[in-house]
């Protein structure tokens, strides 16, 4: 599969379905939580995505690339603390909690597995226009290095 954009990253993807169950659910909460929870839960689970999105678009620069990928992680992790407290008030159903979590941690995953392995997402010199790079099979490493390499694309 050739990545011609964040679009065609798993973890995006996730992170979109994520959103749309997360504002699905958030539909019910109370409207006195308008203005805290519901906005807090709707704007971080959101983050995720458009921080994945501008990690894609700098990753010419490793270091920003990383940055943003950690900044997506951290978005993450405060979905599943405002996840939390929506439990807490009852305001989810264990159901929806634990499918909402199980997603969040998944997320999570994959994005501290593209933080690790950012070197395969940042090959190429900062002046390269990355529009024009066909994505080549790699030849070299054992077969499972280059199923994890593909782990990351639909």
């Amino acid at each position: 599969m050739i990545a011609k954009s964040f679009r065609d990253l798993k973890v995006y993807q996730a992170a979109r379905d994520a959103v749309l169950l997360i504002f699905e659910y958030s539909k019910g909460f109370p409207r006195e939580e308008r203005y805290s929870l519901t906005d807090q839960i709707r704007r971080s689970s959101r983050a995720v995505k458009a921080m994945l999105a501008e990690a894609w678009g700098r990753r010419r620069y490793k270091a920003v690339f990383v940055s943003k990928v950690d900044e997506a992680l951290g978005e993450a992790t405060e979905t599943q603390s405002w996840l939390d407290d929506a439990r807490d008030a009852q305001y989810l159903s264990a159901e929806e909690f634990q499918t909402l979590d199980s997603k969040y941690r998944a997320i999570g995953q994959m994005l501290s597995r593209m933080i690790d392995r950012a070197d395969d997402f940042c090959k190429y010199s900062p002046a390269t226009d990355y529009r024009t790079v066909t994505r080549i099979e790699e030849t070299e490493g054992t077969s499972e290095e280059r199923f994890n390499v593909e782990e990351f694309f639909a």
